[in-house]
């Protein structure tokens, strides 16, 4: 049958009409995502709900992760009871040496067989079970020394939280950890102190630094990751989803040592990251308010400042502003957060907790905002630790500035938390709502350090993790 023209172009018409009353790819994902902002809104008021949701949530990346203080206590417990190390009852520590169960150093396998003692044990190295009328910052900084001597299994380490972040709809991490295994520190010790910044890193290169520090972090790099491999079973044709967790790295530096050795472990950090793609920056670790760490502040943004005109394709993410008032004298809340940023030049900024006790607070939110420094919000660890929390934290208000943030677990495994509870906290606490959490999960991945490739990637895996997220279908009315 011959059609007439004039019902062919009908046709092409209704055609046409049916296809311009179809949403698009655009239009359909701005529906999706404002039908899963009313269904959070209806929800973030039932915890059981809420955490389901938040535990679905893609969540980008965690910038702010301690290595050795991610870890939860279990583990180290199990890894020393294999390796057949003490633990000192006197101390709730584990320990190497000869053990002597009457001597109060039994085996550590010997601790797991003993309910009452194995509860003791993880509450020593963790705070869980914390009493909030104790020192919580004592409490959390000495839990590192209670499993130190079991905190050597990178490998096993790096596999441990690669599991845990992939479970949790995290797919990239910046793990903080020393990967030099002290060398740089060491090779400072020898070197000792000259106050022409210049000088000393000569006097350090020359001395063959470059290749012993960058040599020792590859090569136990290197270790690490194929253990990680093999744990997680990564070259089989079968491999495990946190194979596909990108892992980088920061460079700890010990800012509470002598002088000559932060330095050193200064320049490891910027060598290693100039020559090896997996390292990808450097941060002042310890506690902020360290005797040493308040008396050598301004020199140790001085040795960064020259650093970094050294080595400018480095970028620098610091901690500050980890204090509160009472912890330190007034004066030592004043200027921290301003000096990293413009004397340490750092891009991005560690807790941040302090910012309103800084002089000028409201201009230096905005000199923030405008620079793009970013502010890994640790909740938990700062709850824990300075007991701040609820409306004292600082996070809206950064966000209310325009200052750029992002969620980071900090110590996971000490603080015993997730980044799951992270943004539940955030919620509950902060009152954040779905749109945030979202800008806060793609800034984990944008104010990253990766290279641009990666980041490329990852960005695009989380608009289309998020598309997925938010195309499932919602229970209209979820209350019973």
């Amino acid at each position: 049958m011959v059609r007439s023209a004039r019902a062919v172009a009908i046709g092409v018409l209704a055609t046409a009409a049916l296809a311009a009353a179809q949403p698009g790819p655009a239009t359909q994902s701005a529906a999706n995502e404002a039908a899963t902002a009313r269904h959070f809104d209806r929800i973030k008021a039932n915890p059981p709900l809420l955490l389901a949701f938040l535990a679905e949530m893609p969540k980008g990346g965690d910038l702010h992760n301690h290595l050795s203080g991610a870890v939860y206590a279990e583990s180290y417990l199990q890894w020393a009871a294999a390796d057949r190390l003490c633990f000192a009852t006197a101390t709730l520590s584990i320990v190497a040496g000869t053990c002597d169960t009457a001597a109060g150093r039994p085996l550590v396998s010997a601790v797991l067989e003993n309910a009452t003692l194995y509860g003791q044990a993880i509450d020593a190295m963790s705070m869980r079970n914390w009493n909030r009328s104790l020192n919580g910052h004592d409490h959390f900084f000495n839990t590192f020394g209670k499993f130190g001597a079991a905190s050597n299994k990178t490998g096993d380490m790096l596999a441990e939280v690669s599991a845990r972040a992939a479970a949790e709809r995290v797919s990239y991490l910046e793990l903080m950890l020393t990967p030099d295994g002290g060398a740089s520190a060491a090779r400072g010790m020898t070197a000792g102190w000259d106050p022409d910044f210049a000088a000393l890193r000569d006097k350090l290169l020359a001395a063959g630094f470059h290749d012993a520090v960058v040599g020792e972090a590859r090569k136990r790099l290197d270790e690490a990751e194929e253990r990680r491999r093999e744990l997680l079973r990564c070259d089989s044709t079968d491999a495990s989803p946190p194979c596909r967790v990108t892992l980088r790295y920061i460079a700890q530096v010990a800012r509470a040592g002598i002088r000559e050795s932060v330095f050193a472990q200064m320049l490891g950090g910027f060598e290693l990251a100039q020559a090896d793609a997996r390292v990808v920056s450097l941060n002042l670790v310890q506690p902020e308010d360290a005797v040493a760490a308040i008396r050598d502040f301004p020199l140790q943004m001085r040795m960064l400042e020259y650093l970094h005109g050294v080595y400018p394709a480095v970028p620098i993410t610091l901690h500050a502003g980890e204090l509160t008032e009472g912890l330190v004298p007034p004066e030592a809340l004043r200027f921290h957060i301003r000096e990293s940023i413009r004397t340490g030049h750092a891009r991005r900024i560690g807790h941040g907790v302090a910012v309103m006790y800084e002089d000028a607070p409201l201009d230096l939110l905005k000199e923030m905002a405008s620079k793009k420094v970013l502010v890994e919000v640790a909740l938990s660890s700062n709850d824990v630790i300075l007991g701040v929390r609820g409306d004292r934290h600082p996070l809206r208000t950064y966000l209310r500035y325009g200052v750029p943030a992002a969620l980071v677990t900090d110590d996971a495994g000490v603080s015993r938390s997730t980044m799951t509870l992270e943004y539940r906290k955030a919620v509950e606490e902060q009152g954040l709502d779905y749109r945030t959490l979202k800008r806060l999960a793609r800034n984990s991945l944008e104010f990253s350090f990766a290279d641009a490739q990666t980041k490329a990637r990852l960005l695009s895996d989380l608009n289309t993790a998020f598309r997925a997220f938010e195309r499932k279908p919602r229970t209209a009315n979820p209350e019973p």
